[in-house]
């Protein structure tokens, strides 16, 4: 059985377990598969998703499509917070999301997504012991292989505790 949580963890220091979430990340979201998006490497808060520039990500003047790259922040920014905040524990849904252009890209691309210990705490745990839920902005770099700056993202998560939820799952 595929346990993301679990790979994860292993992934953090082998490439072969990193290999495997990849795979099984592919399948878990179906959506994300055409794109080619890699964990190429994550860490307790932080994660790199490799965008690939091929023809599946193109916009009509062969660059990178703004909603690849709209589609790699979210999901650098949803991998970071499930895995950091427990997927068993809490349910994420992207409420909004919204992107800054700076760079066209014209070659492979990463985006990048870092939070801290003391970001969470501020912004999601002490938060969510006075309210059932909380809404928290990440915000997420993606740049070329030559580093250019191409987006600024920021993905807005609506954060509850599975026990506050009151729809059937």
């Amino acid at each position: 059985m595929f346990d993301p949580a679990a790979l994860m963890e292993k992934a953090k220091s082998s490439k072969k377990h990193l290999a495997l979430l990849n795979f099984g990340l592919l399948r878990m979201i179906p959506f994300n598969k055409p794109h080619g998006f890699k964990v190429k490497q994550l860490n307790d808060r932080e994660v790199t998703i490799h965008i690939p520039f091929k023809r599946a990500n193109f916009n009509h003047i062969k660059g990178i499509h703004a909603c690849a790259l709209a589609t790699a922040s979210e999901y650098a920014t949803g991998l970071v917070l499930l895995h950091t905040l427990g997927a068993k524990s809490y349910r994420i849904i992207m409420q909004k999301m919204e992107m800054e252009y700076h760079y066209q890209a014209k070659q492979d691309a990463e985006a990048r997504f870092r939070i801290t210990e003391e970001w969470l705490e501020k912004e999601v745990r002490q938060p969510i012991l006075a309210n059932e839920s909380v809404v928290v902005c990440c915000e997420v770099k993606t740049f070329d292989k030559a580093e250019n700056h191409i987006t600024t993202g920021k993905i807005y998560w609506h954060i509850k505790p599975w026990d506050k939820v009151r729809t059937k799952a």
